[in-house]
């Protein structure tokens, strides 16, 4: 009998995250899921019973190592999905440099870090990394310098991871989407001082359609790069 396909999310407390992470549940992955300290991970397993939690700071990525090397791992990832970000908006002329790397941290630097603790496992399952970027990771826009950065960044590491995998077998995969209505998109709203229509913005549960499609392709294939926007 095959073993269950195992995903490891970050990000799955709410939003796009929780939307991937109830629609692996529902067909019986198996799901581990990274909680930024122990009620965190206390939170998610009564949210999706029969998931496996890991505790780990992603805005302290040096200390991740540490973190992970104290807990038990999987012994197999079919997937690593990082959509776990934060945002805060501002112009560069006046944005700090806790605001910088804060957000450099959390949206660049601890997945870098996280998909390097676990790249073993991956590699031996020919396993996928999905990096849920954003459309600021193709474009920037005022107010947005640092967010922008980070998913420019993103996207260079998964070009990057892509082109130093692809012997082992592990396929890469940055998902752009345009504005959804999650918490996050409450608070940019909140800073660009306007009024927040969810029906406006994409739906979570779209967004994880458009990363499990990019997750079930046969093996041979791979979906480099894929965008989806707001429609009619």
């Amino acid at each position: 009998m095959a073993a269950p396909t195992t995903h490891l999310i970050t990000g799955a407390g709410s939003g796009i995250g929780a939307a991937v992470a109830r629609r692996l549940l529902e067909r019986g992955d198996g799901l581990w899921l990274l909680a930024r300290d122990a009620g965190r991970a206390r939170e998610l397993r009564e949210s999706f019973p029969g998931a496996r939690t890991l505790v780990g700071d992603l805005a302290d990525p040096e200390r991740l190592s540490w973190a992970l090397s104290h807990q038990e791992l999987p012994d197999r990832l079919d997937s690593l999905q990082h959509i776990a970000g934060v945002v805060d908006l501002g112009p560069v002329g006046e944005l700090t440099p806790k605001v910088w790397n804060t957000t450099l941290a959390v949206n660049l630097v601890a997945p870098a870090e996280l998909t390097r603790l676990l790249l073993p496992q991956l590699r031996s399952s020919r396993g996928h990394v999905v990096f849920v970027n954003s459309g600021a990771g193709l474009r920037a826009n005022a107010d947005w310098g640092a967010y922008a950065a980070g998913k420019h960044g993103l996207k260079a590491l998964a070009d990057a991871l892509r082109a130093e995998e692809s012997g082992s077998g592990v396929r890469v995969t940055s998902v752009y989407p345009g504005r959804t209505a999650t918490p996050m998109q409450v608070k940019v709203h909140r800073q660009e001082g306007k009024e927040y229509d969810p029906s406006s913005w994409l739906s979570p549960e779209s967004v994880a359609t458009t990363l499990l499609t990019a997750l079930d392709l046969p093996p041979g294939a791979e979906i480099t790069d894929l965008s989806v926007r707001p429609g009619a």
